[in-house]
């Protein structure tokens, strides 16, 4: 079951990128990332209730505890790769950002070694993963100019390159790394549902402090219209999340699920393209198409 959880995970995400993405593009709203992590905050916490409530998900202050480094590794994380939105295009972000799959596998097989009886082709299914990813987000990095602002003009918004804008996914990525192989070690010893409800507990709570900030000391006004994309993504943020505990619960898989999940940025540039109006060039599809050649040999040696 680790390969559909897997998938579910790769497309709520990648909705979350897109409407997140919507959400947080408004340069003169410097608050915008807060306000993002204000509304998956609350998403979160009333999945969380309704989890302890209605399932009867064990909670208690070890569970919170144990999760929490896991937890604020995932938060500051996300918060930052909020924050980078307001600099970059989308389909250059989320690339470089979920390049963290693959430094995952490689701590996975650093820490834990290669299988004797893993046959030779997973490597190459991760391999392809990894380094479509990889490749996707070089490709964007190093476009042609004059590609570039064409793309731009078409979507009506326009970004100067520098380094802060590459800079802010890289951090993304290696704290979701971090994070990602953390939980793969922690989910050894907590309940998943139990880990689930203690993480979307503590973005609640970190929610309310964004909110106590910039609700209250900045005295900002929240604009219906202006946060409808925001709680859009955070919904999807919430329900890939779900399913992403399980799938990289299974630690013996883990290597393969956290470059598939990783993969939905592969899915982000084609929302992109397609709502966006970013455009993609041959070099785009060729990386697309070997991630999806990697994520089609892993789900059929689960089979």
């Amino acid at each position: 079951m680790w390969f559909t959880f897997a998938i579910i995970a790769l497309l709520c995400w990648s909705g979350s990128d897109l409407f997140s993405k919507i959400g947080c593009q408004d340069q003169k709203d410097k608050y915008s990332h807060l306000k993002m992590v204000m509304a998956v905050g609350l998403v979160m916490g009333l999945h969380a209730a309704y989890e302890i409530f209605a399932n009867g998900v064990e909670m208690n202050w070890h569970v919170i505890i144990t999760y929490l480094p896991v937890s604020m590794l995932y938060i500051l994380s996300m918060a930052i790769g909020y924050l980078g939105l307001r600099y970059i295009e989308l389909s250059i972000s989320s690339p470089i950002c979920n390049s963290s799959g693959a430094i995952v596998a490689l701590l996975t097989f650093a820490t834990k070694g290669i299988s004797e009886d893993l046959p030779p082709v997973a490597l190459l299914a991760v391999a392809l993963v990894a380094g479509g990813v990889i490749a996707l987000g070089f490709v964007e990095a190093n476009e042609d100019e004059e590609l570039r602002k064409a793309r731009q003009d078409a979507s009506n918004h326009h970004y100067a390159k520098s380094w802060i804008a590459i800079a802010i996914p890289v951090v993304y990525c290696l704290l979701d790394a971090l994070g990602t192989f953390a939980d793969s070690i922690v989910l050894e010893t907590l309940n998943e549902d139990s880990a689930n409800c203690a993480y979307e507990l503590t973005f609640l709570v970190v929610g309310i402090c964004c909110a106590i900030y910039v609700l209250g000391i900045k005295k900002q006004k929240l604009i219906a219209r202006q946060e409808l994309p925001k709680y859009t993504g955070a919904v999807f943020e919430t329900v890939g999340q779900f399913f992403y505990i399980y799938a990289i619960a299974d630690s013996a898989h883990v290597a393969f699920a956290a470059p598939i999940i990783s993969s939905y940025c592969v899915a982000s540039v084609l929302w992109s393209h397609i709502f966006l109006k970013e455009r993609l060039s041959a070099k785009h599809y060729l990386s697309i198409a070997t991630v999806v050649a990697g994520i089609i040999i892993l789900g059929i040696l689960d089979i």
